[in-house]
């Protein structure tokens, strides 16, 4: 699921999304970074969001890692991009942002 936000943002995206619960993640196998905030205590489930910005837009997708990758060396898993849990978490993602950029 992706939401979009126009610039500029009052903060970084990043603090932004420290402030709604999430940590910086990077996957040393792609080099890829992006941000999880976990479901439980363990690793999995979790959210699991990707920001991609332009000179205009702050673009968050996000989806919900059901379990880690179940094939070696790809990165297939059982991730929900749709559905009650992912809009419920972009809902409270995105009242986050909104609370955290009116200080």
């Amino acid at each position: 699921m992706k939401t979009h936000f126009a610039k500029p943002l009052p903060f970084t995206p990043e603090f932004l999304l420290r402030k709604a619960g999430y940590a910086p993640h990077h996957d040393r196998r792609t080099g890829k970074s992006s941000y999880t905030r976990k479901v439980t205590r363990e690793f999995y489930p979790r959210f699991h969001l990707y920001v991609m910005e332009t000179d205009k837009v702050v673009t968050f997708h996000l989806h919900l890692d059901q379990k880690k990758p179940s094939y070696g060396g790809t990165s297939a898993h059982a991730g929900e991009y749709e559905g009650t849990a992912v809009e419920n978490e972009m809902a409270r993602l995105k009242q986050a942002l909104h609370k955290a950029a009116r200080g």
